[in-house]
């Protein structure tokens, strides 16, 4: 589960990125927008299924 959740940040990411220098104008807001949400949720999802340490 950990491993599909880092490939999707990575991904969404690199589309963020790509999408700068290959759209413009309203499709890059979009893009921008989608990829940016999908990170987010997976950052989430990866920090609440982190191993915790009590120390």
């Amino acid at each position: 589960m950990k491993s599909l959740l880092w490939l999707v940040l990575a991904v969404a990411a690199v589309v963020n990125v790509a999408s700068s220098f290959a759209f413009g104008g309203i499709q890059q807001i979009i893009i921008s927008a989608i990829t940016g949400l999908t990170a987010i949720a997976t950052a989430t999802a990866l920090y609440l299924t982190r191993d915790r340490h009590t120390a």
